[in-house]
C-alpha cells in the first residue's frame, strides 16, 4: 500500500473501533446493566439474550479492527521512529490481548443465566449475583488494558508530533489522551475521571480518523523520513 493508502485503511479501522465500542459498550451493555442491580440486570440480559449475544459479537469485532489499527499505526509511524513505533505497537497488542480476554466475562452471564441443570445447585438471587459480579469483573479487566492502550497512545502521540508528514496538533491531544488513560494503574482514579477522558480520546480519534481518511499523509516528506531511516 501507498503511504496515503495505509493512512487511510488505519483511519477507517480507527472509526470501525470508536463507533464498536459506542454500540457494544454504550448502547447495548450500558442499556441493559444497572450497576447496583444484580436482579434488574439478570432481567434485562434475559429479556434480550441476543441483543446481549450481538454485544459480545461487536466486541469481537471491534478488537479485531483494534488489533489491525494498533499494526498499521506502526508501519505508518515507524518511519519517524522505528523504536517508539515498535514500543506503541508491543503496548498496544498487549492491551488488546487483555481487552479481548475480558469478553469472556461479558458473555459468561448468558451460561451461568442459561438455566443448565448442573447449576441447580446455586438459587435465582445466587446466579443472579454472580452474573453481575462476572460483568464488573469484565469492565475491571478491560481497565487494566486501558493502562497499556494509554501507553501506545502516547507513543503515537509523540510519534506524530516528531513527524513532519502529520499535524502536529494530533500528537498532543494523543498525548493527553495516552496519559489520561494511565490513570487506569489505579482503578478508581480511572473510574472517577472516565467520562472526561472518554470525551477527549473519542475527540483525538475523531480527529485523527477524519484526518487520516481526508487527508491521509504528506508522501514526500513519509517518504522522506522513510529513506533516512
Amino acid at each position: 500500500m501507498s503511504p496515503k493508502t495505509l493512512a487511510r485503511v488505519t483511519g477507517a479501522l480507527s472509526l470501525l473501533v470508536l463507533f464498536g465500542g459506542i454500540v457494544a459498550q454504550g448502547v447495548i451493555a450500558n442499556g441493559l446493566v444497572v450497576p447496583r442491580d444484580a436482579a434488574a440486570t439478570a432481567t434485562n440480559i434475559l429479556a434480550q439474550p441476543k441483543l446481549w449475544a450481538l454485544g459480545f459479537t461487536i466486541f469481537l469485532v471491534e478488537m479485531a479492527a483494534q488489533t489491525a489499527m494498533t499494526t498499521l499505526f506502526y508501519l505508518l509511524l515507524k518511519p519517524a521512529s522505528r523504536t517508539a513505533a515498535l514500543l506503541s505497537l508491543a503496548f498496544g497488542l498487549v492491551g488488546c490481548t487483555i481487552k479481548t480476554l475480558a469478553r469472556a466475562f461479558y458473555y459468561a452471564p448468558l451460561l451461568v443465566l442459561g438455566g443448565a441443570s448442573y447449576l441447580s445447585v446455586f438459587d435465582t438471587g445466587q446466579l443472579q449475583a454472580l452474573s453481575l459480579l462476572l460483568i464488573k469483573i469484565n469492565n475491571q479487566i478491560a481497565g487494566i488494558a486501558l493502562v497499556f492502550f494509554g501507553i501506545s497512545t502516547f507513543f503515537q502521540g509523540y510519534l506524530i508530533v516528531k513527524s513532519t508528514f502529520l499535524p502536529r496538533f494530533l500528537g498532543i491531544i494523543a498525548i493527553v489522551s495516552g496519559l489520561g488513560w494511565l490513570t487506569w494503574a489505579y482503578p478508581a482514579l480511572g473510574s472517577a475521571l472516565f467520562y472526561p477522558l472518554i470525551i477527549v480520546a473519542m475527540l483525538g480519534l475523531l480527529l485523527t480518523s477524519g484526518w487520516l481518511l481526508v487527508r491521509g499523509v504528506d508522501e514526500q516528506r513519509w517518504r522522506e523520513m522513510a529513506d533516512r531511516g
